[in-house]
């Protein structure tokens, strides 16, 4: 018998444990009110001829007291539920020693590999990562209610960020950097006042989102549009300049040509700031800040000119991409680009389809931007086009107190997200045990959700003075209290679900794609949903569902259950849970059906959806790309590309990536071993069973599995 412990692991059950703890809690009481040696035997023969394949170590200790209850040895079993309490205090006591230390000799894997954003081998990051085991423990031991801790150790809920819950910071925002540009701001106590040129504008946002990213957790979104008219300044500025200068020995149109070469160069410098600012500069937790520019031509727009050459040059600097220690242009993981499709950028004969031409071209070498299509967010947004923030979620919309939509200055309070597959094994394909479970199940969600809402309620402006005080949220007095943007739908707070797929499986015995699974995964949805608009309506607060792009989590999640429930075709057996509401990966199914499909789910996941297609290598078939790009503005909210193609991204090659005699991927041109810094394609690896991988065709080496 397989017992699972607290943590997750799993044991051989030891009939001798329970003997030795009853002989403890036996010590403990009149001898009157023990039971023998023999009776203790009974008891633990009692659960050993249960002979279940795995049972919860708490499943075990209930079965003890009640058959003390049974002898009528009361007191005896008041002294094992103490003996239990005992036990469970030792557990409560510091468990981060082996955690740290391992973390300190780069052995922690678990950790290091959690974020790829963050090289876990400088000191730098390890001091952020420390303070995350910290943050961590005391979370699991003090912070959270026990019965919500265990639910995240058993991978019934996953509670995000975990790491910084110790601190009164928040998830990911949308930054208001429109007003902290025209009305100036504070850094470090220095003023900075609204910028006179293009070039000053673009380092200071880029010292913004620098800061901003120091005081949170989550990702940040800035919309560049806000830079057109300091665009259109430096243009006045050096037409006035030059005409004072030289109007009398040069004709206007000789001044507007030097005017307009000039200002190519700034726009050139100034969007170069933006690109290596955001990749050279570290923040407070190890890594780049974690930005995404939103990049949108909106009609009617005063700057639009001046905006097409902003989002122009960063297109064209993006598909040049970043010089890396080795000279070699590789793609940068940052800043994140989404480009918004629109009537006059769609690839129908629009005034900016050069634009998005040029952004397709980008797509195919580069994999960004991601497109939004402004189409059909209009229609899931009450006629609104906004970015997501940083992590990939979306707020509400939500009416300032005349009457207009605001969405920059809002951010996310955090994130819990559920294990839909396990909800689907334990209901045993009864469609009604699950809709039971699952309502227990949200009842939790909910429950550690406002964990997340509680612990932002006493943070006043002080503790991020550039969020809260300077304008990237908002412009409080200094010790003033931030509660006020935790209600009425200002902020929102998110709903995760990952494996709607395995879960379609385990129930109905059929893919979500099929029209019976598709109908069932609806239904799951569109309960996720309802509860989140039951919870709003009851608290006032903005609760979101959002299908998270949590890849880890997909893993974990997985993980955890085969651990549980063993293999299960289908669901546990394959290593990974299929994110969101997304079609599993080893579908046989188009892009095009792919985006329709899935675009049905992005509607009711207005929390937060994107949606992911792999395709081959484009750069010389740009045209079926374009075809991919015009059918997202159509059909679906928000899309981005993979690419089955091998690429490195510390020397830029772009061949087929080997394993090598050691076992490890391998670029042949540079040699770079570190998985995190290479796409490797998913392809027939040649695996022959347990302990052995076929490398090339006659040559076998005894290893390790590779995970592909």
């Amino acid at each position: 018998m397989t017992v699972i412990k607290r943590d997750g692991k799993t044991v051989e059950f030891d009939r001798s444990k329970i003997i030795i703890a009853l002989s403890k809690a036996n010590d403990a009481v009149e001898e009157c009110d023990r039971i023998t040696e023999a009776q203790m035997e009974e008891i633990a023969d009692f659960i050993n001829e249960k002979r279940k394949s795995r049972i919860l170590v708490e499943d075990i200790q209930d079965m003890v007291e009640q058959k003390l209850m049974e002898l009528d040895k009361y007191a005896l079993a008041k002294a094992y539920i103490i003996y239990r309490y005992n036990r469970a205090l030792v557990r409560k006591a510091n468990t981060t020693d082996d955690s740290i230390l391992s973390l300190i000799k780069n052995s922690n894997k678990d950790v290091m590999e959690e974020n790829s954003n963050k090289d876990a081998v400088m000191a730098a990051t390890q001091r952020d990562l420390i303070a995350g085991e910290v943050s961590k423990d005391l979370t699991r031991r003090m912070l959270l209610p026990e019965h919500i801790s265990k639910a995240h150790d058993e991978g019934a809920i996953h509670f995000h960020d975990a790491d910084y819950f110790l601190q009164p910071i928040f998830n990911c925002c949308l930054i208001n950097i429109g007003d902290m540009l025209d009305n100036g701001t504070v850094m470090n106590a220095k003023l900075i006042e609204s910028p006179k040129s293009f070039q000053v504008a673009c380092n200071v946002m880029t010292q913004i989102i620098a800061s901003v990213a120091s005081s949170q957790y989550g990702g940040q979104s800035v919309d560049v549009s806000h830079l057109g008219k300091y665009l259109r300044k430096s243009r006045v500025k050096f037409t006035k300049n030059l005409t004072e200068k030289f109007g009398d020995e040069f004709t206007k149109e000789e001044i507007d040509k030097i005017v307009a070469d000039r200002l190519q160069d700034e726009l050139r410098s100034g969007v170069q700031t933006i690109q290596y600012q955001i990749n050279t500069l570290m923040t407070t937790n190890g890594q780049s800040p974690f930005v995404t520019i939103f990049l949108n031509l909106k009609e009617g727009d005063e700057y639009l000119e001046e905006n097409a050459m902003i989002v122009e040059e960063i297109l064209r600097q993006r598909y040049e991409g970043i010089k890396n220690e080795k000279g070699v242009y590789v793609t940068p993981a940052f800043p994140k680009l989404v480009y918004v499709l629109d009537e006059h950028n769609c690839l129908k004969g629009g005034k900016y389809d050069y634009i998005t031409k040029l952004a397709v071209k980008c797509s195919a070498k580069r994999l960004y931007p991601d497109y939004i299509s402004a189409k059909k967010m209009r229609e899931n947004y009450e006629g609104n086009v906004f970015s997501p923030m940083g992590c990939r979620s979306f707020l509400s919309p939500w009416k300032d107190e005349n009457g207009n939509y605001k969405f920059e200055g809002r951010f996310n309070q955090g994130v819990v997200s559920l294990n839909l597959p396990q909800l689907g094994i334990l209901a045993k394909g009864d469609e009604a045990k699950f809709w039971e479970l699952l309502e227990d199940r949200l009842a939790l969600c909910f429950e550690a959700l406002m964990c997340r809402h509680e612990a932002l309620h006493k943070v006043i402006s002080d503790t991020s003075p550039v969020h809260w005080r300077y304008g990237a949220i908002a412009r409080l007095e200094k010790g003033e209290s931030i509660e006020r943007f935790l209600h009425d739908g200002y902020s929102t707070i998110s709903l995760g679900y990952i494996g709607l797929y395995e879960l379609t499986k385990l129930v109905k015995g059929v893919s979500h794609t099929e029209p019976e699974g598709t109908e069932f995964a609806l239904r799951v949805m569109r309960s996720l949903r309802e509860h989140c608009e039951k919870w709003k309506k009851e608290t006032g607060l903005g609760f979101g569902l959002y299908g998270t792009p949590a890849e880890s989590l997909c893993y974990r999640f997985a993980r955890v259950d085969k651990k549980r429930f063993g293999t299960i075709e289908d669901v546990t057996d394959k290593g990974y849970y299929t994110n969101s509401y997304h079609v599993d990966v080893r579908e046989d199914i188009d892009a095009f059906s792919k985006f329709t499909f899935e675009s049905q789910f992005q509607t009711i996941s207005s929390g937060g959806a994107i949606s992911y297609v792999e395709i081959p290598n484009m750069r010389h078939n740009l045209e079926a790309l374009e075809e991919l790009v015009k059918f997202i503005y159509d059909n679906i909210q928000y899309a981005e590309f993979n690419t089955k193609s091998d690429y490195c991204h510390c020397c830029g090659y772009d061949g087929e990536i080997k394993i090598n005699d050691d076992l490890e991927w391998e670029c042949p041109s540079c040699g770079n071993k570190d998985q995190r810094k290479m796409n490797v394609t998913r392809r027939t690896c040649g695996y022959l069973g347990e302990n052995f991988w076929n490398v090339g065709k006659t040559k076998e080496i005894k290893a390790r599995v590779l995970h592909l």
